[in-house]
């Protein structure tokens, strides 16, 4: 998918922001939630209008510093895989997620995965076979998604935005 430097950035904060930074599984989980949800009707078109969509990732995703220069690398790889098509496999068609480990009462929540310290589900109708084949399906288990070594991805736009950063939160320790 052919995006400028601008949608590069925006996809690269919401995954990492909203996933445990250590974890590339969970930085692809979230990335292949921001890209459902591009390709949805239901959502804002553009990357940062899905990112920047009020109350549905973290507050201040798109104007937080990000502060971790050990963690911009791996983003940056992995918004590039997210961008070249590579899609989290269990992740599927879901376009929400949550903190690992909280319980909502709603009868609609459908997990398909767990990653990155999210819980990922997608929104069906109570009953629906769909909904029933998930119930008798034991619950999901995250595997281990290889991601390629950075050597081998080209040298993009949100690698050089993460580690643009980088070097600006250096420059302001220092």
């Amino acid at each position: 998918m052919a995006v400028n430097e601008t949608e590069r950035d925006c996809l690269g904060r919401a995954m990492y922001f909203e996933s445990n930074r250590s974890d590339a599984e969970g930085l692809l989980a979230v990335g292949t939630v921001v890209m459902n949800r591009l390709e949805s009707a239901a959502f804002p078109g553009g990357i940062c209008e899905v990112v920047g969509q009020p109350r549905q990732f973290a507050a201040g995703v798109l104007t937080k510093p990000m502060n971790e220069p050990k963690s911009l690398e791996k983003v940056a790889d992995v918004a590039d895989a997210v961008l070249a098509g590579e899609r989290h496999p269990k992740v599927g068609q879901a376009m929400y997620f949550h903190t690992a480990g909280h319980r909502f009462p709603y009868n609609n929540m459908h997990y398909v995965a767990v990653a990155g310290g999210n819980a990922f589900y997608e929104k069906r109708k109570p009953g629906s076979p769909v909904a029933l084949a998930y119930a008798a399906s034991p619950p999901p288990v995250a595997a281990p998604v290889p991601l390629r070594q950075a050597e081998h991805l080209p040298q993009g736009p949100a690698r050089d935005i993460c580690t643009v950063a980088a070097l600006a939160q250096a420059g302001r320790a220092g």
